[in-house]
């Protein structure tokens, strides 16, 4: 029901991104989702890859300061609203959304977030029928 999301820390210079995005490239590992949060002084890369753990394992062999963490990846329409519908249905839970990203393509929305309650968010997801992209799904995106 989960994904793995790998954070990076980032420091704020020129060239970093492209050094990160680059050894990920170098290994054949597709980046299909990433964001950035940043401060004046660094930032994290949040990506969703198609081989987690080898990424992680290129950056941390790159002495790149990374993490990995759980996230939903919730399925979608692709229309208008349909994301303030469904992080709704956390809210009303009592759930808190630590961060999110989102993509969409014409037919599919999808919906990254990680919260503060893991098991009352698989609830919300199982009670009101939301579908979850796992790992190898997320690889066919």
């Amino acid at each position: 029901m989960t994904i793995q999301q790998i954070s990076i820390f980032l420091e704020n210079k020129f060239g970093k991104l492209n050094e990160i995005l680059s050894l990920i490239s170098k290994e054949q590992i597709r980046i299909i989702a990433a964001t950035v949060a940043d401060t004046s002084e660094f930032g994290i890369l949040r990506i969703l890859t198609s081989d987690p753990q080898k990424a992680f394992k290129v950056l941390k062999n790159n002495n790149i300061s990374a993490n990995i963490s759980e996230v939903f990846a919730i399925v979608t329409e692709s229309v208008p609203g349909q994301f303030a519908r469904t992080i709704e249905y956390f809210t009303r839970a009592g759930i808190s959304i630590e961060y999110m990203y989102c993509f969409s393509t014409k037919v599919t929305g999808i919906l990254v977030i990680r919260v503060n309650d893991t098991e009352t968010a698989r609830e919300v997801i199982r009670r009101k029928n939301l579908q979850t992209i796992d790992q190898i799904g997320l690889k066919e995106i």
